[in-house]
């Protein structure tokens, strides 16, 4: 399965709201993203029968391991790009509006580089600091 840009904002939405309340339904889902009911509903039926989320008889989403990767590497794309664009200066609404954008187009190339350099940095940084 290809995963789009709104499977991924989806999986990380599920994965924000389950670390934020803990159980999640779809209709959480729907109203954190303002979707609709039924446009978050189809989509996590495809997401089920493609093996990226599972419902219990309560009907609360849980990642699976596929599904919580994908969601972990998008979030984990997202907060470091709205952090550095923090850092230069961005404000924070348009910062994170600018990462969830920036997330989905960056290669993995690019990113594995950025994050690279994000550590080098800070650790360079914190050696100047003591």
């Amino acid at each position: 399965m290809q995963i789009r840009e709104s499977a991924e904002d989806y999986l990380e939405t599920v994965l924000m709201l389950q670390s934020r309340l803990g159980r999640v339904r779809s209709i959480d889902v729907a109203n954190e993203l303002n979707y609709s009911k039924p446009s978050v509903s189809l989509a996590m039926k495809k997401f089920r029968e493609n093996g990226l989320v599972a419902f219990d008889d309560k009907g609360y989403i849980s990642l699976t391991d596929a599904g919580r990767a994908i969601a972990e590497r998008t979030f984990e794309r997202h907060n470091l790009i709205a952090s550095y664009l923090m850092r230069i200066g961005v404000s924070e609404a348009t910062a994170r509006e600018d990462a969830c954008r920036i997330e989905h187009a960056l290669s993995g190339e690019s990113f594995d580089k950025i994050k690279e350099f994000a550590a080098a940095y800070e650790s360079a940084r914190g050696k100047e600091e003591r």
